[in-house]
């Protein structure tokens, strides 16, 4: 594991919803930056309970603990199988997305340790695959760079193109590809403040993965 991004409150979060029963998944951003990449910081959590369709107790109970330990949450958005809430201690502010999950895993997450406790946090391939499916449904630049640094770091691009349409059956090379031509990576960038450079670099890549994609989806000769 490399070096973990995460934040003195991210890590207090985790630790206080170690034990929960039942038990949660951190999965997205904050499990490659506290666990896997360490590649860079997200002000985000991604709890996910799987092989549940409502998540409205177990939120009222994460809530509870929370505001026990005198931190103060807000919902910003509530579903029964969704909650995002906004967890401020004073000195910095964690958004919390706790997530009921329908879908089964690809592969089984991974228990790591985190201070004196233990989590399970979703496997980098898992992530890869989630993060393809996420980049056909909302083009953020965030997602792009996680497949990159995903896939420098050993993550086998084929093999999660095989996986992902098991998360969503809309999804195909091909589809994403066509997604990826349109992406304007650079107005992206400077709307979010990103450089001229690490820009480029992200557009090169969104080339790249254009042209693998347009590879892997043409059809077996």
């Amino acid at each position: 594991m490399r070096t973990s991004r995460l934040t003195p409150l991210q890590r207090h979060i985790l630790e206080l919803l170690a034990d929960f029963a039942p038990p949660w998944t951190l999965t997205g951003g904050a499990a490659l930056a506290g666990f896997h990449l360490g590649h860079r910081a997200t002000r985000d959590l991604d709890l996910f309970w799987r092989g549940l369709d409502d998540l409205s107790a177990i939120a009222d109970e994460v809530e509870r603990i929370l505001q026990a330990d005198d931190l103060d949450v807000a919902h910003l958005h509530s579903a029964p199988a969704f909650r995002r809430l906004r967890v401020d201690d004073g000195a910095e502010v964690v958004v919390i997305d706790l997530v009921a999950e329908t879908v089964p895993a690809i592969e089984p997450a991974v228990t790591l340790p985190l201070g004196a406790k233990t989590v399970e946090v979703d496997t980098p391939h898992e992530i890869l695959v989630n993060k393809l499916c996420a980049l056909l449904g909302r083009m953020e630049l965030r997602d792009l760079g996680d497949v990159r640094d995903l896939l420098e770091a050993g993550g086998d691009l084929e093999k999660a193109l095989r996986d992902a349409p098991r998360k969503d059956g809309g999804f195909s090379p091909l589809t994403l590809a066509w997604a990826l031509r349109g992406m304007r990576v650079h107005p992206m960038a400077e709307a979010l403040g990103i450089d001229r450079r690490a820009a480029e670099e992200l557009d090169i890549f969104r080339q790249s993965l254009t042209a693998l994609l347009l590879k892997y989806g043409a059809p077996a000769e």
